[in-house]
């Protein structure tokens, strides 16, 4: 019960517990789970969010570092972009990898994860490290490339926002766009859509997976635009792999994947005070994460052997 206090005190226990800890937290599981869900619906397993991410940091550090102290205004749209683009070419690599010679996307993008991480190792111990060169990161941004916050006195950023604002639009796409319909008929049977439906399987995929990982980048600019103010080793704790269970919870419905996003960031500021004031240890939580995923599997399992029950019997 002290556990569970302590979990429940530090997720959604004060104004700051909400604003500055577990929505900061879901900020990023929120635009990488929307990320991956936009992947999945086309039938593309792409596990490399946290790489893109990554590299959307990348992108974002490098244009607030170039533009120093220009308007804030120009340097945090700079930034988005720089993020978006950065994310879109790392995933691109596994596009076309899959195009040209049908390497698979779980293979190729779980691979370009730690490709990135190294990446990231090299550039903040070496041309982006911090004058001094004393720590493995990049200097920090100037005032200009802080994102600016929701609410006076809270930690909450213009990265929620749009996370918020890009779920919706892409519910909208998906349910009332001829595009959204045929990346979901992709996702349903790409050979059905090519030949049923007319649909072009190939470029589909290829658009769907620039921007899934464009959306993973901004998730990374959102984060060293938001929070950390620089560039440094180990900027994810593994929010990209986090991320496929936000959007499986969701069933993949880029509405719900707002709550499941604030669901899972609660979680995680809520193991930090676990962890402090009731003394268990904080990486409980992933076991609960790891639970939560099951779970969701086993009913999706069941719900589908229980539909092809009764199609067999109404066959009959």
């Amino acid at each position: 019960m002290d556990a569970l206090a302590a979990l429940w005190d530090g997720a959604f226990g004060s104004a700051f517990a909400i604003w500055s800890a577990t929505l900061v937290r879901a900020t990023p599981l929120l635009l990488l789970g929307l990320a991956v869900a936009l992947a999945f619906r086309a039938g593309l397993l792409n596990i490399g969010a946290e790489g893109q991410l990554l590299m959307g940091a990348v992108g974002a550090s490098a244009a607030a570092l170039s533009l120093g102290t220009a308007p804030r205004a120009i340097v945090v749209l700079a930034m988005l972009a720089a993020g978006a683009t950065g994310g879109a070419l790392w995933s691109g690599i596994a596009a076309w990898l899959k195009r040209r010679f049908g390497v698979l996307e779980v293979i190729s993008t779980i691979m370009l994860n730690f490709i990135a991480a190294a990446l990231v190792s090299w550039l903040v111990r070496g041309p982006l490290q911090e004058p001094t060169r004393i720590y493995p990161q990049s200097s920090t941004f100037s005032a200009s490339a802080h994102w600016p916050f929701l609410i006076p006195g809270q930690r909450l950023h213009l990265g929620f926002a749009i996370g918020v604002v890009l779920a919706l639009v892409l519910w909208w796409w998906f349910e009332r766009t001829a595009g959204g319909f045929r990346v979901r008929a992709v996702g349903a049977g790409a050979r059905a859509a090519a030949s049923a439906g007319g649909v072009d399987v190939a470029s589909t995929v290829m658009r769907v997976f620039l921007v899934s990982g464009a959306i993973a980048g901004i998730a990374g600019a959102a984060e060293v635009g938001g929070v950390t103010w620089a560039l440094y080793e180990g900027l994810s704790p593994g929010y990209g792999y986090t991320a496929i269970a936000v959007a499986l919870l969701a069933r993949l419905d880029p509405r719900w994947i707002i709550a499941t996003s604030i669901f899972f960031g609660a979680l995680e500021a809520g193991a930090a005070a676990m962890q402090r004031d009731a003394q268990v240890p904080a990486v409980v939580v992933q076991i609960v994460v790891a639970l939560v995923v099951l779970g969701v599997l086993a009913v999706t399992a069941l719900r589908d052997k229980q539909m092809a029950q009764r199609l067999a019997v109404d066959a009959e």
